[in-house]
This record gives C-alpha cells, structure tokens and sequence, in this order.
C-alpha cells in the first residue's frame, strides 16, 4: 500500500461518512473563520484609517531649530554650541526651493493668549494664535466647516485675514450669524473671517485646537517684532518610499540656505514624523495577538473534537486495519491512512472557514468605513498551514494506536 493508495483510502472514508465530516470540518471552519475574519476586519480597518488620515505623518518630516526651541544645543549633560534660530526668510527660502521636490508649509506658533473681540463681545484671554500658509491645513488634516482657506496672494502679502477654530465662533456668534467675511479684532488689529474649522475636540479640559485663530504666516512674522517666534516646515515627500532620499535633498538644501560649512554638523534639526499608520500598526499588533488568541483557543476545542472523531473511526475501522496488516500493510502506511484523513477534514473545514472569515472580516472593515475588498493572502497561507498542524496533532495518536493494533486480535473485533 502506497501513499497514492492512502490519499485514495483518506478521500473514500470522508465520502463514506460525510455527515461525520461535515460535522468535524465545521468545528474548524469555526475556529479558522474567527481568525482569519477578525485579522482581515483588522487589515480592513487600517488600510481605510491609514488613507484617511495619510496627510498625518505617512511621508512627512520637520525641520526646526536646533534642540527643538532653538539656542543651546545639549547633548551627553554638555552643553554645544549655540545655533541661530530658523528665520521666516530661511524657511520662505526652504519652502520655494522645496516646491521642485515636493509640497511644504510654514508655521508659527504666535500666542496662546489672546483676547478676541466682535463689538461689545470680548473673549477670555486664552485664545491660540498661528500662522500658516495655504498649504497648512492641508498638510496638517485640519478640515473646514464652511468657508475657504488662504490664497496664495493672501499669504503672500500677509493680509489680515483669519480661519476660527468652531469655539471661538460660538463664542462671538449667534447661532443664526454667518461668520464669513465679518470682522474680529485681536492683538490689536482687525481681521476678516474667510474659514471656520470642524470640530476638532481635545483632552480633558484642553479644547486649545477649537479655541484657536490661524493667520497668514506673513502676517504673523511682521507681528514677531523681537524675533523670538519658532518657525517651523513640514514636508511632504512624494511617496513614503522616497522619503529618505528626499530627506537628504531638504538637509542639503537648507544647509545651502542656512550656510552651513561643509565640515560642521546641521544648524537645524530634521525629524521624520511618525505616521498614524505606524501608530495604528501598533495597535493592530495587539489586536492580532487577542485574534490569534481567541483563535488558538477555538482551534484547540477542534483539535480534540478531531482527535475523538478519529479514535471513534480507528475503533470503528479494527477489522479493516486487521485485513490491511494482514495483506502487508506496515505501521508506517497505517499511520499515514490515518494522519492523511485527519489533514484532509481539517483542510476541508479549513477552506470554508477561510472563505466565511473572508467575508465576515470585509463586511465589518466596510460596515465601520467604505473600502475595497480585501483578500488577506498571508492569513489564508497561516490558516491552511494551521489546518495541517492541527490535522497532524489530532492525528497522531489515533494513528500510533492503529499502527499498534494486532492483526490477529483486529479480524476477530466485531
């Protein structure tokens, strides 16, 4: 008896006893469609969260000051050389240079304390101040509620106008005003509304995102009349897998700009973003071990549902192994009868379970976002290579018993 003879003999018993096998792939189907189905509704979720949020970070780096706010280096407890602080013109320079590469926005944190005023309304003084370009809320996944974001003539010549965070709207605003194109005034100037924000929330008490202003970063430089504003850049690269090589242009560039000797270290800092995506592969990471857990566990309950069916079949099947032995069959083609047919019910259960979790896994990434349909090749390679260590463990035993059977004791079992 061949092992050609053994995959027939496998293929003959599942036909045999169908509902025996119907029943036992079932057990794994379940245990495999909870776990290919909770790892595609995963993968499913986070391609979709992934390209919505792809503007936070994906292929995005910044430049700074050195040691982040400028001035002192420090590094090992000494203290480095002090570096200058980043200019607006060095970053304006940066950004028109850039643009032959990629997109970048200039910003500037101008206070966090300011007093708003509409008439006689009047603002607690606790409202944020920035300046950005036309590219800011773009770059930065900030959305607008109504209204328009700054042209580029706008930034250019720094015009008073101003975007509102949604809390300083309510505030100055009654529910029925349209703030568009009306005046507010603040650090001593007056400003036309051209944008409101959405909702963008906050932690705990802070609601600093909704209770801010953003001007023309222009603007906001002839406002930093002691030079002491950070200006920061974020640029995008034109694809993450470009985004090192494009990370080097930018520090050529702006030590070009910034006039750094060739034999000192960068007069600024350069920092990679790390992506919500990366972010959400953390979480996802987590998410997968609980999947592999619960599927582990389900499995387990199959694997010896499995062992008992084939103990029950060896039992059943006493006489028939005693004749296989007795026309010459060995332990070694015995065993290997048996581990086949528990492979092939677990391959079978396997299949379906796969193609349910499939489909289970896409119809709750699609229930909690619209996406494409996702076919999660590694999982289903995972699921098959399960399927035949689980067909191999709960094969095993009932196979070593009916390799041990005694032909003789085997052709007088009734």
């Amino acid at each position: 008896m061949n092992l050609i003879e053994n995959i027939r003999e496998a293929l003959k018993s599942v036909q045999v006893n169908i509902l025996r096998t119907i029943l036992t792939g079932a057990i794994i189907a379940v245990g495999i469609s909870s776990l290919v189905g909770m790892l595609t509704a995963i993968d499913g979720i986070k391609a979709q969260i992934a390209e919505s949020f792809s503007g936070l970070g994906a292929n995005s780096f910044d430049i700074r000051n050195k040691g982040f706010s400028g001035g002192r280096a420090i590094q090992e407890g000494k203290t480095e050389k002090v570096y200058p602080k980043l200019t607006f013109r060095e970053v304006q320079d940066f950004k028109q240079e850039y643009s032959a590469i990629g997109v970048s926005t200039v910003f500037t944190s101008v206070t966090g304390s300011a007093e708003v005023k509409r008439g006689s309304v009047i603002s607690d003084p606790n409202v944020r101040v920035r300046g950005g370009d036309e590219n800011y809320l773009s770059i930065k996944a900030i959305k607008l509620k109504n209204g328009r974001n700054f042209s580029n003539l706008e930034v250019r010549y720094g015009n008073n106008v101003c975007i509102i965070g949604i809390e300083v709207e309510e505030l100055l605003f009654e529910s029925f005003e349209d703030p568009i194109n009306q005046k507010i005034s603040f650090l001593g100037k007056p400003y036309t509304i051209v944008g409101v924000l959405e909702k963008q929330g906050g932690v705990g008490e802070d609601q600093g995102a909704d209770r801010q202003i953003i001007i023309p970063v222009e603007n906001a430089s002839r406002l930093d009349t002691r030079g002491v504003f950070n200006y920061n850049v974020t640029a995008i690269a034109s694809s993450p897998e470009n985004i090192d090589h494009e990370m080097g242009q930018a520090i050529g560039m702006m030590r070009k700009i910034r006039q750094d000797r060739v034999t000192k270290e960068d007069s600024f800092e350069l920092t990679k973003n790390k992506s919500v995506a990366e972010s959400l592969e953390e979480v996802a990471g987590y998410l997968r071990i609980g999947g592999f857990g619960i599927g582990f566990i389900t499995l387990l309950g199959a694997s010896i549902g499995l062992m008992n069916i084939m103990l029950v079949s060896v039992t059943e099947r006493t006489r028939e192994i005693g004749i296989r032995k007795a026309l010459g069959a060995t332990p070694l083609r015995i065993r290997q009868q048996f581990l086949i047919e528990a492979i092939m019910i677990c391959i079978l259960g396997g299949i379906f379970g796969v193609v349910l979790g499939m489909a289970i896994g896409n119809v709750i990434a699609n229930f909690i976002g619209p996406g494409g349909f996702l076919v999660p090749w590694l999982w289903m390679f995972v699921a098959f290579m399960i399927c035949v260590v689980v067909g191999l463990l709960s094969g095993v035993f009932p196979a070593y018993k009916a390799s041990k059977m005694d032909p003789i004791e085997s052709l007088r079992y009734e």
